[in-house]
């Protein structure tokens, strides 16, 4: 019996921070309604967007200070000034950011100066129902905020040293060390609790009037979560540490086709048998807080689960590592059964070095894979499948935020037999290469195409997200203001009818 046909959707990746605006730093507010608007008049039916939790080591959404809380960099100063918890005097002397780039250090100092205000005024001035549903986010949440709340506020008296550095009665969190910080730092965990409150209310707006429109929402969750974060903080006994608190072993991938001596990543590796006695209740609670604020997941580094690159800590690169076997189906079928979903609503990002073992996984929970449109031309490491040979059930993209953009790839490959190839593929001159492998990705057999915004853009090298094997330096590219015209979502629509995905 034949199976259903599934819709053949296609959508953009941008993340949150790289829309423009005049606060350093892409937000929540009316420039991401604007998007939205870009994204419907282009017939678009998926918004994808990296990690979503507060950013910790070198401003990466992959080394998150908490698997389960926002990045309250996002919140809106223009939102909190409509809900009256800013006044048009605290944005009357705004910086002066640079469009095309976020810096940080500069934003971060700015964004926090702004978020204190606005958490005076909230205590001095809020309505009931404010506070009410402020009560009510704190009590619905209480499983993290509570650990994620205090140890921001542990950090921040302790000059951000890393938890496992801080007095070893409340690093190693003794009930007594416990209640006498959290009665010492009640004003500063209170106020951590409280932007995470308007991120949340700020994003669940967001998320509502793009489901509204028919955009739905691909979130991405980090097989592995940063030494230096509430989640180990507050459970070390998941986690491979000593008895100082630091990681026996740490993770990444052998070499490969960005880095010849692997990526050392550095998190913490998990202690798979102390989750599985309990369930594996942490993995299941942390995708059920993650779908709460998108509709469906891409699981970062998938192959992780069948097996890991395990790394020795102290080591200065990945390729003294050993392939360690992972929880494989016991932790899906747990996903599964929690969560009620058959299919679970999950990409599988099984790029790597991708053993049957692992495509064997990924078809026994019947979720989809990825296919990236320049691995398809390589000729070296990283050489995936030609278009022709695409699985229909996956999602190619045309590049994610590893990869340099189209025209910087075609433009830079430091191999000519690469660019060759994929202009003969093409048939192409390469005079408008981007719109050539975008045109590629949306005729696929894939059910799923997903552009970046830069190659809509036609953006060369100068736009990339970020460089793997580059440990500082990445994350900060921004759209330039006015650059979302009605000409390019013009071309966009027509070429997503064209191919059946409007």
């Amino acid at each position: 019996m034949s199976q259903p046909a599934r819709p053949r959707l296609s959508g953009v990746l941008l993340h949150p921070t790289s829309l423009p605006g005049r606060y350093g730093i892409g937000d929540l507010g009316p420039e991401a309604y604007r998007w939205l608007d870009f994204l419907v008049a282009g017939r678009q039916r998926l918004w994808q967007v990296l990690p979503l939790g507060p950013t910790g080591y070198a401003d990466s959404p992959y080394q998150s200070f908490s698997s389960f809380a926002g990045n309250t960099l996002l919140i809106s100063p223009d939102r909190l000034l409509e809900a009256g918890l800013l006044t048009a005097r605290d944005l009357a002397a705004v910086p002066s950011f640079p469009d095309h780039q976020v810096d940080f250090g500069s934003v971060i100092q700015f964004k926090a100066a702004l978020l204190r205000r606005s958490f005076d005024r909230f205590r001095s001035s809020a309505d009931a129902a404010l506070i009410s549903r402020f009560e009510a986010f704190c009590e619905s949440e209480r499983a993290w905020l509570d650990d994620y709340a205090l140890f921001m506020a542990l950090k921040e008296v302790h000059a951000g040293a890393v938890w496992n550095t801080w007095d070893a009665a409340i690093a190693f969190r003794r009930p007594e060390a416990i209640a006498e910080w959290c009665r010492r730092l009640r004003d500063r965990v209170d106020y951590f609790r409280y932007v995470q409150f308007l991120f949340f209310e700020q994003w669940a707006a967001l998320k509502q009037a793009a489901n509204a429109q028919g955009v739905y929402l691909i979130g991405d969750v980090p097989i592995f979560v940063a030494h230096d974060s509430a989640d180990v903080w507050a459970h070390p006994d998941y986690f491979q540490l000593d008895d100082k608190g630091n990681p026996t072993a740490v993770a990444g991938v052998p070499p490969d086709y960005f880095s010849p001596t692997g990526q050392l990543w550095g998190n913490p590796l998990y202690r798979w048998d102390v989750l599985r006695s309990s369930g594996y209740g942490w993995w299941i609670e942390r995708l059920r807080a993650t779908l709460r604020t998108v509709d469906l997941v891409r699981l970062d580094h998938f192959r992780g689960f069948e097996a890991y690159w395990e790394v020795p800590a102290g080591e200065t690169t990945a390729t003294r590592g050993r392939w360690v076997k992972g929880p494989g189906a016991e932790v899906f079928e747990a996903l599964r059964d929690a969560l009620g979903s058959d299919p679970l609503p999950l990409i599988a990002e099984d790029l790597g070095v991708i053993t049957p073992e692992v495509v064997a996984l990924r078809e026994q929970f019947n979720l989809p894979g990825m296919q990236i449109l320049q691995f398809a031309f390589s000729t070296g490491i990283a050489r995936m499948d030609p278009p022709y040979r695409y699985e229909p059930h996956s999602v190619v993209y045309v590049g994610t935020h590893d990869n340099d953009t189209a025209l910087g790839w075609f433009h830079n490959s430091s191999m000519p037999d690469e660019r060759e190839m994929a202009r003969r593929y093409l048939g192409t001159s390469g005079e408008e290469f981007n719109w050539d492998m975008i045109r590629l990705a949306l005729s696929s057999v894939c059910d799923t195409a997903i552009v970046p915004l830069q190659d809509l853009l036609g953006l060369g090298s100068e736009a990339r997200m970020n460089y793997p094997s580059r440990p500082t330096g990445n994350w900060g590219w921004r759209c330039l203001p006015g650059v979302l015209t009605a000409a390019l979502s013009d071309r966009l629509a027509d070429l997503t009818d064209v191919y059946g995905r409007a």
